[in-house]
């Protein structure tokens, strides 16, 4: 089954994609329809509206929930059986970092989908901060085939970001071995912006 056949707006599928990359999470709690949760920090109302509004335009027929987590942030919450074709990966294969994810080709095809897919991935795992007057972007992930697919992309937009590997330090928790791979942009941030628009610039 193509993703056309579950939604025929690749624009914005390709959205809820690089959401779902980034902060996202799928589960099967009831054992009959895959969960996706959205972590968002509380201090982007208008990024929560988006997420909320998104979703309910993808899964027309299906509720989206608020669930609170604590004090700085909640998850979007949506259940349905299309989930893990419309993402690309299983709510049982394990984390993300294991099942290896990637941005589906089709988007990659498409300049809309992927400055989509994009935007996605900036409001849940990049930055927007400013560093000796000079305005940067960062995109952060401990996947590596994410973060090359996110290089490749800007690139392919016609940007010049860096590509950077940090090895972390030593820990009892295997999580924090990880290498976290930082995608960088300092040239041109403003053009990015403007052409991407996340919510968080």
């Amino acid at each position: 089954m193509s993703y056309k056949t579950l939604n025929p707006n690749g624009e914005l599928q390709s959205y809820v994609i690089g959401l779902a990359l980034g902060d996202g999470n799928l589960s099967n709690p009831n054992g009959r329809a895959t969960r996706l949760r959205i972590t968002c920090d509380k201090k982007y109302p208008l990024l929560i509206k988006r997420i909320i509004k998104t979703l309910r335009s993808l899964l027309p027929q299906n509720k989206v929930s608020i669930v609170d987590k604590k004090e700085s942030c909640l998850d979007v919450s949506v259940y349905s059986n299309h989930l893990e074709k419309i993402l690309g990966w299983k709510a049982k294969g394990g984390s993300k970092f294991y099942q290896n994810i990637s941005i589906p080709s089709w988007v990659k095809e498409n300049e809309k989908y992927k400055i989509n897919c994009l935007r996605g991935l900036i409001e849940t795992d990049g930055c927007i901060y400013t560093d000796r007057g000079y305005k940067m972007m960062i995109f952060t992930t401990i996947i590596s085939k994410l973060a090359n697919d996110f290089y490749d992309i800007a690139v392919s937009l016609g940007f010049k970001p860096h590509l950077y590997k940090i090895k972390r330090g030593t820990s009892l928790y295997k999580y924090n071995q990880k290498i976290i791979y930082h995608v960088r942009l300092s040239r041109n941030v403003d053009k990015f912006l403007n052409l991407v628009k996340p919510e968080k610039a």
